[in-house]
């Protein structure tokens, strides 16, 4: 499968830097944490739609940025004895409709279907590939819900390894 291709929206400084103590932390205990990806593209974020490619038909607005966030509760993705491990976002109102917003300024095919309001599931990815046997250990390193705003939207270009700011 090629890489995917996403519109995210970022955070302020400090929810940045709270998300990037957890991906330290992990990465610390020997978790592949998203820490360990060093290029200037990799910050925390938060997907609104993923695809190969992700086809703009309009511009998406920034204009209900900032925007509050709360991260939450960890939840696995995935199958398997291996798991992804990501902070759920609380799905607010004004963060559905934004991403219903995003939706409707792409082309739907080539989404994964993940991407489509309704089966959109609100998240910040931390780690990769956690052994269930592990996750116990993991979650210990976890603080508590994580408050802030999300404050800009970007263009993650799979295909080319760029990010472009939108809105």
């Amino acid at each position: 499968m090629a890489a995917l291709s996403s519109i995210d929206v970022t955070f302020d400084v400090a929810t940045e830097a709270a998300l990037r103590g957890e991906w330290d932390a992990l990465e610390r205990a020997g978790f592949s944490s998203l820490g360990a990806h060093t290029a200037t593209t990799n910050r925390p974020h938060l997907t609104l739609v993923a695809g190969t490619p992700v086809e703009r038909v309009s511009a998406p607005s920034a204009a209900a940025l900032p925007l509050a966030v709360t991260m939450g509760a960890p939840v696995l993705f995935g199958t398997g004895d291996r798991r992804v491990l990501a902070r759920l976002v609380t799905p607010t109102r004004a963060l559905l409709d934004l991403q219903a917003h995003v939706y409707s300024t792409v082309r739907p095919d080539g989404l994964v279907t993940h991407s489509h309001p309704g089966a959109w599931v609100a998240h910040v990815t931390l780690a990769r590939r956690i052994r269930l046997d592990d996750l116990p250990r993991a979650l210990e390193l976890l603080g508590d819900d994580i408050v802030g705003e999300a404050t800009a939207l970007r263009l993650w270009n799979a295909a080319e390894r760029t990010v472009t700011l939108l809105g």
